[in-house]
C-alpha cells in the first residue's frame, strides 16, 4: 500500500464506488468506530455504509499519510452531509441540510495488501 493507492481508495469511496473501496478489505476485515460500532467482515462494511450513503453525503479528505506494506497511519477531516433527518446517526443526530465536520486518525494494518484492521477515532 502507498499514498497513491489510498489516495484511489479515498476517491472511490467519496464517489459511493462500493465496488471499488470495498476491494482494498479483506474478507474477514475488521472496521472498529472508535467505541461506537465494530463491524466484521467486508460485507458488513459494505451493508454499513451502504445505510449512510443513503442518508448522508460523506466526503473525506487526506490530510496526511504515513505508509508503508505493512500499515497506514492517516489524518483525515471528514463531512457528513444530511440527504435526511437521521436522529440516531453514528457521527451524532443531524437534520436534512445540515453538515457535521470532524477530523479523525486511523489506523490500518495490511496483509496480502488488503486492509485486515482499521483501527478509527476522532481526534
Amino acid at each position: 500500500m502507498n499514498k497513491k493507492l489510498y489516495a484511489e481508495y479515498i476517491d472511490s469511496f467519496n464517489r459511493d464506488d462500493f465496488e471499488g473501496f470495498s476491494k482494498y478489505y479483506a474478507e474477514d476485515v475488521v472496521l472498529e468506530l472508535g467505541k461506537r460500532k465494530v463491524l466484521h467482515g467486508r460485507q458488513a462494511i459494505i451493508d454499513f455504509y451502504r445505510e449512510v450513503k443513503s442518508k448522508i453525503r460523506e466526503t473525506l479528505v487526506i490530510r496526511n499519510v504515513v505508509a508503508d506494506e505493512d500499515g497506514l497511519a492517516v489524518e483525515v477531516a471528514t463531512e457528513f452531509h444530511a440527504l435526511e433527518d437521521w436522529p440516531d446517526f453514528i457521527a451524532g443526530p443531524i437534520r436534512k441540510g445540515e453538515s457535521i465536520h470532524i477530523v479523525s486518525w486511523a489506523f490500518y494494518t495490511i496483509v496480502n495488501g488488503r486492509f485486515q484492521h482499521i483501527r478509527s477515532t476522532r481526534l
